[in-house]
């Protein structure tokens, strides 16, 4: 049974039920303005004016169906009550929240010394759930506060309130749990009472924000203690940062973007307070600030890129009996997935469908799908967007496709060759492609017949097309035999003749000349072979590989599958015995150079946290250039075999610190025993995982100063992935946060690392704290 932090106050019901009826009048909920009254009330709280400190504290439900006359009342109830109080000593003030659904809350200061702001206090306000307990908004360690603090600051769902540090409290209005006992325990100690004065909230502000190791970063290049001019600043950017190009005007932007204290900033300095703002900003991250945007070269022909790729995206849970949401083609073009999966069925009133054929997955219109995609299509990355079409539709609903497709894309279908060129012999590059959708299906003809037909009306008719298809693997795994060898050459081929074999049987389809006019250099083509694709195949033909037989390929024949991919865009995709959308390992394709690596994104865990932080690299633009040697055609770069292509790096991570780390969902006491994974995903020889040690009871600050070292032969493949785990038992942990990036994407110096939720969620207030060499 679940631990309830929290127990409602008695009458709260009928409260709560006097909030929502003033929702659905319209009236602003929880706050009341009295005119010739020196108070304010909101709730059952009142605030007394002249107070030095006011928390605002929004809530959502309910308040969103009156959204523009909630924030007016509070900005009046702020003006009128609260800052002429406030006067000249009013360091900073920010606007009201407009993210209103995440419940989100303002601190006002009126202080000269320090100035509080919303990210530096996202852990103090508790809000009540479904009526059920109380949870911390973003980082439960923070619940060990203090009691005073649950009495003065509180949210509802469906209310506002306002509340000073000085106003009078009813004790007893929450009944806490609270944990951390050693937290601020000078500070507490000193009180008998429920309030806290300014003075004991700006000491547990610094014991929370002031971390030690910053203080003696900064201490150590500061000549008082107390600043740190911009030239000492420059000093630490580059003998600590290692950023030897930063120069004077460097460590002034940096000053006037950080610094808090206008005194000071203005005689080129830095408080310790602006100090502990840079050293948690996106600038101090472990991830590179120069690949946040788009650095790589963009003029390569298509298959030299890894392209973010999804599979089945239509589904958002398993692959039997979940359900087809358009969710799915929104959520992964958002992350800047570039390939997108289409089940294409015949449907009801001439109107195909789209769902998991054979399944009792549910079925939505193709119709919508396209919808969808035309309006997210470029939303995060302007490069080129597949789609790759599983069409299992007759000739009369294809051509239904082909006009959706046409009249809902618009100019953004690419329906002709670049300049006319029909006999090319690379393909186009993303930059050639920006913002246009291409279509991956069975074509039948040439691109010269394509172009012939343009002026033509050929409304109904189909041509039939034939492939060899897998017995055992299905309609879309293209594993067929070997070509046929002469005597005369099975002895030089004998490495060849190991490749797995399938007994193949003869399909033939039907194929919408209107649907098939519209695949120009994404013609699905079915693998026969790696010598038959390298005499017949054209560059604007591509494979589809399962797993399983892709994984047989590499391990028979890397170089061969290196050369191949180095040709021809290759696209692996799930096994079919995956029914909860489990996913593969994506690494080992990617290190042999398949270009689509199509995973089931709705399905979170280590192999989607490696695609996410792949495709983090080159801007989250879901394209990444392959290293040279797999662009190579005359490579003989294999994963097991680097040779002369390794380019050793030693990288060593002191790592130093975390903060405020998610709690154990399993601990009683919502604390949790952290420990810290390091693992370096690659080629065979580079994978290799180390462990932190144990710290016990500590998810708020917990200090390991320990020191990892890494020999990685191929960094340009290598992923690195940070992840925290709550150790339940000698057997068993559970995951807290996780950070995955490219090796080569490494900051060096004093950095600090993010931490994502299972689900992919940032977790705002939740980092470590590493340094990090290589050479």
């Amino acid at each position: 049974m679940k631990r309830k932090l929290f127990v409602p106050p008695r009458g709260f019901t009928r409260y709560f039920n006097k909030i929502q009826q003033q929702c659905n009048t319209g009236l602003a909920p929880g706050l009341v303005r009295e005119q010739n009254s020196r108070s304010i009330k909101a709730g059952s709280g009142k605030i007394a004016k002249g107070s030095e400190m006011a928390a605002v504290q929004l809530a959502t439900k309910g308040v969103l169906k009156t959204k523009e006359r909630f924030a007016r009342c509070c900005e009046d109830a702020i003006s009128r009550e609260i800052l002429p109080k406030a006067g000249n000593n009013l360091l900073s003030i920010d606007g009201l929240p407009e993210d209103l659904p995440s419940v989100q809350h303002l601190w006002y200061c009126a202080s000269s010394t320090v100035t509080i702001e919303c990210f530096t206090l996202n852990s103090i306000v508790l809000v009540w759930k479904d009526r059920m307990s109380i949870q911390n908004l973003v980082s439960s360690a923070f619940t060990s506060f203090i009691k005073s603090v649950a009495n003065c600051l509180w949210s509802v769902t469906f209310g506002v309130s306002l509340r000073l540090a000085d106003s009078s409290m009813e004790a007893g209005d929450f009944e806490a749990v609270f944990l951390e006992k050693d937290l601020c325990r000078k500070t507490l100690d000193k009180h008998t009472g429920d309030i806290i004065s300014m003075d004991d909230f700006k000491a547990i502000y610094r014991a929370l924000v002031h971390r030690p190791e910053f203080e003696e970063l900064f201490k150590a290049y500061s000549t008082d203690g107390k600043t740190l001019p911009d030239g000492q600043l420059l000093k630490f950017l580059i003998k600590e940062q290692f950023q030897t190009e930063a120069n004077e005007t460097t460590a002034l932007e940096i000053i006037m973007k950080y610094e808090p204290i206008d005194e000071v900033r203005t005689k080129r300095m830095m408080s310790f307070e602006g100090f502990i703002r840079y050293m948690n900003s996106e600038e101090c991250s472990i991830f590179k600030s120069q690949h946040r945007s788009i650095y790589q070269d963009m003029n390569h022909p298509l298959c030299d890129y890894f392209i973010s790729s999804s599979h089945n995206t239509y589904l958002i849970a398993d692959q039997l009996m979940g359900p087809s949401h358009l969710w799915g083609y929104t959520s992964a073009l958002l992350k800047g997935c570039r390939c997108l999966e289409i089940d294409c069925w015949d449907g009801n009133n001439n109107e195909p469908i789209v769902y998991h054929g054979h399944t009792l997955t549910s079925k939505i219109s193709f119709r919508s799908v396209i919808h969808v995609i035309d309006k997210y299509a470029f939303m995060s990355s302007a490069y080129p967007l597949v789609l790759s079409l599983e069409n299992h539709c007759s000739p009369k609903q294809q051509e239904v496709m082909a006009e959706c497709l046409k009249s809902i894309l618009g100019d953004k279908l690419l329906t002709s060759p670049i300049g006319g060129e029909v006999d090319m012999t690379r393909l186009p590059s993303p930059e050639a492609l920006k913002f246009k959708v291409l279509i991956k299906n069975k074509k039948v003809g040439t691109l010269e017949q394509t172009l012939l037909r343009m002026e033509d009306e050929y409304h109904g008719e189909t041509e039939e097309l034939s492939e060899t298809e897998s017995e055992s693997e299905g309609s879309e795994d293209t594993i067929t035999l070997q070509t046929p060898r002469s005597p005369s050459k099975r002895r030089g081929e004998r490495k060849s003749s190991l490749l797995p074999q399938k007994k193949t049987k003869v399909r033939k389809t039907k194929i919408a000349l209107a649907l098939s006019d519209l695949v120009i250099y994404t013609k699905s083509q079915k693998f026969v072979s790696f010598d038959h694709s390298l005499q017949h195949q054209q560059c604007f033909e591509n494979n589809s590989i399962g797993e399983s037989y892709a994984r047989k390929l590499l391990r028979a024949s890397a170089r061969d599958f290196i050369s191949h991919t180095t040709r021809f865009i290759t696209r692996i995709y799930p096994k079919g015995t995956r029914m909860r959308s489990s996913n593969y390992n994506p690494q080992e394709f990617w290190n042999v150079g398949c270009q689509m690596v199509a995973l089931n994104f709705q399905t979170p865990g280590t192999q989607m946290e490696l695609q996410d932080g792949k495709f983090l690299d080159n801007g989250g633009c879901g394209y990444v250039l392959k290293p040279e040697f797999l662009r190579d055609r005359n490579t003989t770069f294999t994963p097991r075999n680097v040779g002369g292509y390794s380019k050793p790096m030693s990288l060593s991570i002191r790592l130093i610190s975390g903060h405020q780390l998610p709690p154990s969902s399993m601990s009683k006491t919502n604390k949790a025993d952290p420990m810290v994974q390091i693992e370096i995903y690659g080629v065979p020889e580079d994978q290799t995982r180390k462990k932190s040690s144990v710290i016990k009871s500590n998810a708020l600050c917990p200090k390991w100063n320990e020191t990892f070292s890494f020999n990685i032969q191929v960094p340009e493949l290598a992923m690195i992935r940070f992840c925290v785990e709550d150790e339940v038992s000698l057997s068993s942990n559970e995951f807290l946060g996780q950070y995955t990036l490219p090796v080569t994407s490494l900051n060096t110096g004093y950095r600090r690392i993010p931490l994502i939720s299972k689900d992919g969620i940032k977790l705002e207030s939740a980092s470590l704290f590493a340094h990090v060499w290589y050479y």
